[in-house]
């Protein structure tokens, strides 16, 4: 996993690039009420958790470069005999400079009494204002209580920087540590969708299929999805985001799955889609072979000094051309592409940065520009293809059809490597495993 040595890595990175006499504030997440006394599961702030490795609630870093008496200073829960018996242990001031590096640790609910002392004098406050409402009120009223001061000699800070635009820029290119985090969160994926397909059978429940990949995820030490799972059998699958996981999965359909597991705080991403009774129908074949085409393509053109948008381009271009060839669009390749006359079929973007966050952070544009890809980037490349029940501009035997293919892709030296390679996706390979499930199953009954 991340190691200690690597958190500090991080935050002298990160004060190596801010500016003499300033502070950077990053607060923790906090707990979240789901109902009344129910809290959802803790899950730490990413950005927190890149640069300290505290998994805790209401604790807040601060990083001062050049201070005499430390750069880390850490705010977090004091140890709470009581408190521990019925939640969970706490690191404490002792544990956070033990246990977790920091140069001070101070009690969080001394913040409001020491933090204006820490940010009295500098010239510049790099904080992420804007994402926690809450928080940005209290930053403001610790400047304010040094502005009423100025009179008495104090030093209001003299200007505010977005932190994400260091920060996100560092998370964006992942270490030796963070690609063996996620490679084995992508094997664990994999193995999930692998199991999914040979458990798959018509009469089940969306939501019963997605209990596989949870098993799976928990058995092999993911303790949670990255995201919420999608289930979509049938014309379900062409809802994007469908969430509900209710329905019953029909001899005859396909089925889309889109589930990654998260493993120390970093995220797989793959979407398999499959049919629920082992074998694709023709028109079935003939979209997931356009859509598994369009994904080679876009794989392909992941490389340094690609920019961004080559994926998708290279993804656009097949699929333009294959619904063209299955008679599904109509007209010349290179006009259809110009108009997006393809949208009504493929309305989303190929992929998107992964890292500890499954739509991650980092750029994709510089000065009005596609970024150039380069080696340590982790993206999706997912492209589709939706055939929605009412599309009346199709003949009826291709309604309902909705087919994505996912995998993650890390940005290497001289290309890439695809990390999510463990499970298959050619159609032939996805019946072959579904058969032989089925092969099994049958003899065990027998």
């Amino acid at each position: 996993m991340i190691s200690r040595k690597e958190f500090l890595r991080r935050r002298q990175a990160l004060m190596e690039q801010m500016e003499p006499e300033s502070i950077a504030i990053i607060p923790s997440a906090r707990d979240r009420l789901r109902n009344r006394d129910v809290e959802y599961p803790f899950r730490q702030d990413s950005d927190f958790f890149y640069l300290t490795g505290f998994d805790e609630p209401d604790a807040v870093a601060v990083l001062i470069p050049g201070r005499e008496h430390g750069e880390y200073v850490l705010f977090c829960r004091e140890r709470h005999r009581e408190q521990e018996i019925w939640n969970g242990y706490r690191a404490g001031q002792e544990g956070a400079i033990k246990q977790f590096d920091a140069d001070d640790a101070f009690p969080i609910a001394d913040l409001d009494e020491i933090l204006p002392g820490l940010i009295e004098g500098k010239s510049r406050v790099y904080y992420a204002m804007g994402r926690n409402p809450e928080f940005d009120r209290r930053v403001m009223e610790w400047v304010n209580t040094i502005r009423a001061k100025v009179r008495s000699g104090a030093v209001p800070p003299g200007e505010f920087f977005v932190l994400d635009h260091l920060l996100h820029e560092m998370r964006l290119f992942k270490s030796k540590a963070e690609i063996a985090v996620m490679e084995r969160a992508a094997e664990i994926s994999a193995g999930a969708h692998v199991r999914a397909m040979q458990s798959c059978r018509p009469g089940m429940y969306e939501y019963q299929l997605e209990a596989e990949y949870l098993h799976e995820f928990t058995r092999a030490g993911s303790r949670l999805p990255a995201y919420s799972s999608i289930v979509g059998g049938g014309a379900n699958a062409c809802i994007l985001h469908y969430r509900e996981n209710n329905a019953e999965l029909k001899d005859g359909d396909l089925v889309l799955v889109d589930a990654g597991c998260e493993l120390a705080y970093y995220a797989s991403d793959i979407t398999r889609t499959f049919p629920v009774n082992g074998r694709f129908s023709a028109e079935q074949r003939a979209i997931y072979d356009l859509v598994l085409e369009a994904q080679y393509a876009a794989i392909k053109a992941v490389k340094p000094g690609n920019h961004w948008n080559h994926p998708h381009e290279a993804a656009v271009k097949v699929i333009a051309r294959g619904l063209v060839k299955l008679g599904l669009l109509n007209g010349d390749v290179d006009t259809l592409i110009k108009e997006e006359s393809y949208r009504p079929f493929f309305m989303h973007r190929t992929g998107h940065w992964l890292g500890m966050d499954v739509h991650d952070v980092g750029d994709y544009k510089i000065g009005g520009e596609w970024r150039v890809l380069e080696a340590g980037m982790v993206l999706t490349v997912e492209p589709g293809i939706y055939i929605a029940l009412d599309n009346e501009d199709v003949e009826a035997r291709w309604r309902g059809i909705g087919v994505r293919i996912e995998d993650d892709v890390l940005v290497t030296g001289r290309g890439h490597k695809v990390l999510t390679s463990g499970v298959p996706k050619e159609a032939s390979e996805i019946e072959a495993l579904m058969a032989s499930a089925k092969n099994i199953a049958h003899n065990q009954r027998c």
